[in-house]
């Protein structure tokens, strides 16, 4: 079944002007590289990956998908740094459904109110693992 980005959350309330245009701004930096489906996400699921130095930047370059941490942690950083071309790229929609209960504890609560907000399912899948 195709999933794709339903709404955008409402703001929290009691932020200054300032405060609430640069989440808004953080917000739909995120929003705008979000995949049209889940399923478009096709990324490797074992194997040693190479991140370009555009999304790993201050860290490791190099994950292998055979060890959890790295796992976690490619998938934590091309959350947070990948552009809307990487995640298809370097994500696999049943892997990132698989990590999602540990994984959205690990992101920003950006990207997690992003991600969840496009894809319910996502947190759904996080209910369902509790």
């Amino acid at each position: 079944m195709p999933s794709s980005p339903q709404h955008r959350a409402p703001m929290p309330k009691n932020l200054s002007g300032a405060e609430a245009e640069d989440l808004a701004l953080h917000r739909e930096k995120f929003w705008r590289r979000l995949p049209k489906s889940l399923d478009e996400l096709h990324g490797p699921t074992q194997g040693v990956v190479e991140l370009p130095l555009h999304m790993a930047w201050s860290g490791m370059t190099s994950y292998d998908l055979g060890k959890p941490r790295q796992r976690m942690g490619l998938y934590r950083t091309v959350l947070h740094e990948g552009l809307h071309d990487d995640l298809p790229r370097y994500l696999d929609r049943d892997l990132l459904f698989q990590l999602w209960p540990v994984l959205r504890t690990l992101v920003g609560r950006t990207v997690r109110t992003v991600w969840e907000d496009a894809f319910p399912q996502l947190a759904s899948r996080t209910r369902a693992a509790a």
